[in-house]
């Protein structure tokens, strides 16, 4: 699973980030998340190894930014170079995850059209409130490749308004973390539910760390999260 970070740090701005993985981590170094850096690795899709081969091989998906946000402001200096070595790279799948999609626009390349055929945006919603404000704008961007991250999911979320065949996938999970909060089940079930009606493809990713389910709470091990998502048996594709 090749990662690109082109820059490392961010701001919080919802719900969704109080408890956000990059701070844990960074903190156990002594580093100071909100500082927005550009990174060593600024330029991996074009880098290439002694024998002149891309070390980032075709077909496979980069995720990208998973330390940052791509439309975070600190980075729109950055942003129009990023834009361009994805540009170069047609061979490869950029998956972008973002919490900022009212900012999407912002150093969008003038050749974008209707969006890259290789390029994927996700559109992260954590609670009722940030579906109502992201949504309805990441359903009117020009994106080819559009899903949804219920994660962390918070509250009990309605979507089906904003679900069609424009939206390829919907994903799902709870918060990891010492300071966790919980995710209950029945919240996961109803966006299934909501998925399956309106024929949306459903991934349910992880529990999280505090799990809620038939009113019993779980402590459950980060090792764990994934495996018990994947045992509930509720993918819909």
């Amino acid at each position: 699973m090749p990662i690109w970070n082109p820059w490392h740090g961010c701001r919080k701005i919802s719900a969704g980030c109080q408890n956000c993985y990059v701070y844990r981590r960074d903190s156990s170094f002594g580093k100071d998340s909100s500082v927005v850096l550009k990174t060593g690795d600024f330029n991996l899709p074009l880098k290439r190894n002694r024998a002149g081969e891309y070390k980032l091989s075709g077909k496979e998906t980069v995720y990208t930014c998973f330390t940052s946000d791509f439309f975070l402001e600190e980075a729109d200096a950055w942003r129009a170079e990023a834009w361009q070595m994805i540009l170069a790279r047609s061979d490869l799948h950029f998956l972008i995850i973002t919490k900022r999609i009212d900012r999407f626009r912002v150093n969008l390349p003038d050749d974008w059209g209707d969006g890259y055929d290789h390029v994927s945006v996700c559109c992260t919603v954590e609670n009722q409130d940030r579906a109502v404000y992201r949504l309805p704008i990441f359903l009117a961007e020009p994106i080819k490749h559009k899903s949804i991250i219920c994660e962390p999911l918070l509250e009990s979320v309605n979507i089906f308004a904003y679900l069609s065949s424009a939206i390829e996938e919907v994903i799902v999970g709870g918060e990891s973390g010492e300071n966790a909060r919980h995710c209950n089940y029945k919240w996961v079930l109803d966006i299934r539910e909501q998925c399956r009606q309106k024929g949306v493809a459903f991934y349910f990713k992880q529990t999280g760390a505090r799990f809620e389910k038939n009113g019993r709470l779980y402590i459950i091990p980060r090792r764990y999260q994934h495996a018990q998502a994947q045992k509930a048996g509720i993918n819909y594709l």
